[in-house]
């Protein structure tokens, strides 16, 4: 799966959960989910249950816990599904 589809997947998952949409129109790798997004902790658990289901993934606890910014998610996403 091409990165820039990977993006545009979570791209569209996250945003039920965006409460800036600026930063979700301007979003790069570099962006947080909780202090650009302003995602709040539970809706990022949402997220991340989102990405399982979509990418068809099981995200461990540890890899959970890398999932702050889009470049980490992406990186959590490529390694699983090269795994699964």
């Amino acid at each position: 799966m091409e990165q820039e589809e990977i993006l545009m997947k979570l791209k569209t998952i996250i945003k039920p959960y965006v409460k800036n949409e600026d930063a979700l129109n301007n979003l790069t790798e570099n962006t947080n989910f909780i202090n650009d997004l302003n995602i709040n902790s539970a809706n990022l658990v949402d997220v991340i249950l989102d990405v399982e289901e979509v990418f068809d993934i099981e995200i461990d606890n540890s890899s959970m816990e890398k999932i702050t910014n889009v470049k980490a998610a992406l990186e959590v996403i490529n390694e699983k599904i090269v795994t699964n």
